[in-house]
């Protein structure tokens, strides 16, 4: 598509998805947006892009331990399958 010799982008588009979750799943994710400021869609993004990271650091084979710190100190951690 152009317009007088100057070509024109179409916008990318966006993929959509029909979700549906219980009760329990909504409330957390409803909790998690408000107090973070963010919208649902958000949150979901996150938890995908920490889900990534945390799968492709992990590798595969063996379990990884992530550690939740507080002033230097693990305080939880988290085996990674």
């Amino acid at each position: 598509m152009s317009f007088e010799g100057t070509e024109m982008k179409r916008p990318s588009l966006k993929k959509k998805f029909t979700v549906e979750f219980n009760d329990d799943i909504d409330k957390k994710l409803t909790d998690l947006a408000q107090k973070k400021g963010i919208n649902k869609v958000d949150v979901l993004r996150r938890a995908i892009a920490l889900y990534d990271y945390t799968d492709s650091e992990a590798g595969s084979g063996t379990f990884k331990k992530l550690s939740i710190t507080e002033n230097g100190r693990a305080v939880k951690d988290i085996v990674l399958p």
